[in-house]
């Protein structure tokens, strides 16, 4: 109880590890001799005894391994004491050879100074594992035991065995291992069974109280863990999965590491692959300006950007507390390079042109926008101001001072647009992109669907009814939208903005569309909860702008493959630069007026393809009609 309870003083720890050194010094006496010592050589044993307890003493007070904490030894301890003990044998030898020199003789032979090494070493050692075990045993709970099953019969779920038996907070039992390859069935790791998955799985499931199947193997893919949760949600067993070596902390895994399987990990496709040395070519020792840079998109375009070494990244947004957040964030990497925040409104011109006559940036990426569809249909001239005269603004000063490179990041809401937003984002695509040929700045349009996690994303919307227990509110049992993670979309628009040479508009690609309905059915299940009968759906119908389904291209598009396979070129309709230059000059001079039917209007005339859905806009394509 003395060394469960509490830390041991310093000295006991001590006088053990000496104790133990003087029993390793006998012994090592007795194996030598067989067991009989000859007089001569006991004779010499107190003098051989003071030398060797005296060496370790000191030994042991330099290296000062007696301070550790012994129910917490770790592999460093173990290492420290070998040393230790290594570098006073060495002493010894060289004692030894001293006193052969002077007296004639050796004060012990050099086989009991090895003997006594590795003596030495098991008890040590063995000592502060027997503790350490001990301690684990003593300070789990006691009760009942929570049976697990770790998927992974190999060198990942024995570290995941490992981090939650060394856990003395949980009360974890490993009922088994679980593993695809049929050839380990029937096998054993540590005493424990390894059962095959596509056997044994749901029996295991049936006739045990299993709370976790915990994943540690690294190459299960998504597919396969949707079909594990299909399997595990019926016998109310939470699927949870261990982080890749690389994400521990420290180099070593932590029960708090694991963690429950969220959405996110299910809609995850394969990695994408980057061309990093020509995207660091790109980037290298240049001027960066990044507009709405505390968004979600902007946020993880500052992150990435920034491990290419530019010369100076300017994170610019008019949200004071979420840019500062980033800007915390962004120290917090290393080798972050020179960031600075600006507070700056991209519709205000004489602001954005202090900030391009300062910073003389080279490449702008432009994330600022108004994104929420509903918000916005009902106050388009807030989208006017923002997403079409602030792209507007950003984009005519960015061939004033002589930008290289600029990338928009507009979404799939232009396409076909049925909402003031997607419409006012196809405005800024078709300006930029006129712009683009008659100036020397190259303008780049990236689009994608919706990124998972952003800011009005459903799946935190959907997460915090679940966790209330609330009904979760889809608009449409068959709405269906496109998913990227943050991640994920932000390493392809600086793919794009390495292999744009102006006037593309890049779309990327989002997978298959999901049905938002089993999204959340999915979300639910995940929470160890059961659809319709735990947490109800409840469809509320679609909201002013919003269409079932959301395209990539319009009808009259086609596509250009790229060489990297997620990204290709949109063929567009070109517009004259003048033509569109004066009808948004038109458009952004009507928003004095505060009329929506006649802003809309306008940005129907602009976009032909543009047809209201669910709003008080539909009047305006009937008497067009």
């Amino acid at each position: 109880m003395f060394l469960f309870e509490r830390t041991a003083p310093r000295w006991v720890v001590l006088v053990i590890d000496l104790i133990l050194c003087t029993l390793s010094f006998y012994l090592a006496y007795d194996l030598r001799f067989n067991f009989t010592i000859p007089d001569v050589e006991i004779l010499l044993l107190p003098t051989a005894f003071a030398t060797v307890l005296s060496v370790r003493l000191v030994s042991f007070l330099i290296s000062r391994t007696h301070t550790g904490i012994i129910r917490y030894t770790s592999y460093k301890d173990s290492q420290r004491i070998f040393l230790t003990l290594l570098s006073g044998t060495v002493l010894l030898c060289i004692f030894n050879l001293i006193s052969f020199r002077i007296y004639g003789r050796y004060f012990t032979p050099y086989s009991i100074l090895m003997i006594d090494f590795f003596l030495s070493m098991l008890a040590l050692a063995s000592m502060r594992v027997i503790v350490k075990s001990a301690h684990v045993e003593w300070t789990r709970k006691k009760g009942n035991k929570t049976d697990v099953l770790i998927m992974g019969a190999g060198e990942e779920g024995m570290v995941v065995k490992h981090a939650l038996e060394q856990d003395a907070g949980i009360n974890f039992k490993v009922l088994g291992f679980i593993d695809d390859k049929p050839k380990l069935r029937k096998r054993k790791l540590e005493g424990i069974p390894v059962f095959y998955t596509k056997t044994d799985l749901e029996d295991l499931l049936r006739a045990n109280k299993i709370s976790s199947l915990i994943i540690a193997d690294k190459d299960v893919d998504t597919k396969r863990i949707n079909e594990l949760i299909e399997i595990c949600v019926k016998y109310d067993t939470k699927v949870q999965r261990a982080p890749r070596a690389g994400n521990w902390i420290n180099g070593k895994l932590s029960f708090s590491q694991i963690k429950e399987v969220n959405i996110e990990d299910l809609l995850e496709r394969d990695p994408i692959n980057l061309d990093v040395k020509e995207i660091r070519n790109q980037l290298n020792g240049k001027t960066i300006l990044i507009t709405g840079a505390a968004g979600s998109i902007g946020s993880e375009i500052a992150r990435q950007v920034i491990l290419y070494n530019p010369a100076k990244v300017v994170l610019l947004d008019i949200a004071e507390s979420p840019l500062y957040e980033l800007e915390l964030s962004i120290q917090e990497i290393k080798h972050a390079g020179n960031c600075e925040s600006v507070i700056a409104d991209i519709r205000n011109i004489d602001r954005m042109r202090r900030v391009f006559d300062y910073f003389k940036p080279e490449i702008v990426f432009h994330a600022a926008a108004y994104k929420h569809v509903p918000v916005m249909e009902v106050n388009p001239s807030e989208a006017i101001l923002t997403n079409v005269k602030g792209t507007k603004i950003l984009a005519d000063l960015s061939v004033e001072f002589d930008v290289q490179k600029f990338v928009m990041i507009s979404t799939d809401k232009a396409v076909n647009p049925t909402n003031v937003m997607g419409a006012s984002k196809r405005v800024a695509e078709i300006y930029i992109q006129s712009l683009s040929e008659i100036s020397e700045t190259q303008f780049i349009t990236t689009r994608f669907g919706n990124v998972l996690g952003s800011a009005g994303s459903v799946i935190p919307r959907f997460k915090k009814q679940i966790e209330n227990g609330m009904p979760v509110t889809v608009t449409d049992e068959n709405i269906t939208r496109f998913f990227m993670t943050i991640p994920e979309a932000c390493q392809l628009v600086l793919e794009a903005c390495k292999m744009g040479h102006g006037g593309e508009i890049f779309i990327f690609d989002m997978g298959k569309p999901v049905k938002i309905a089993e999204l959340a059915k999915k979300m639910i299940r995940l929470s160890g909860l059961e659809p319709e009968k735990d947490i109800r759906i409840q469809y509320t119908g679609l909201r002013p702008g919003e269409k079932l389904f959301e395209e990539l291209l319009n009808k009259q598009e086609n596509t250009i493959a790229t060489h990297h396979p997620k990204i290709l070129i949109a063929k567009v309709r070109k517009y004259k630069f003048d033509q569109i230059a004066n009808d948004i000059e038109s458009l952004t001079n009507l928003f004095k007026t505060q009329n929506n039917m006649a802003l809309v209007s306008k940005m129907k005339e602009i976009v032909p393809e543009y047809i209201s859905n669910n709003s008080e806009f539909e009047k305006l394509d009937r008497r067009e009609i």
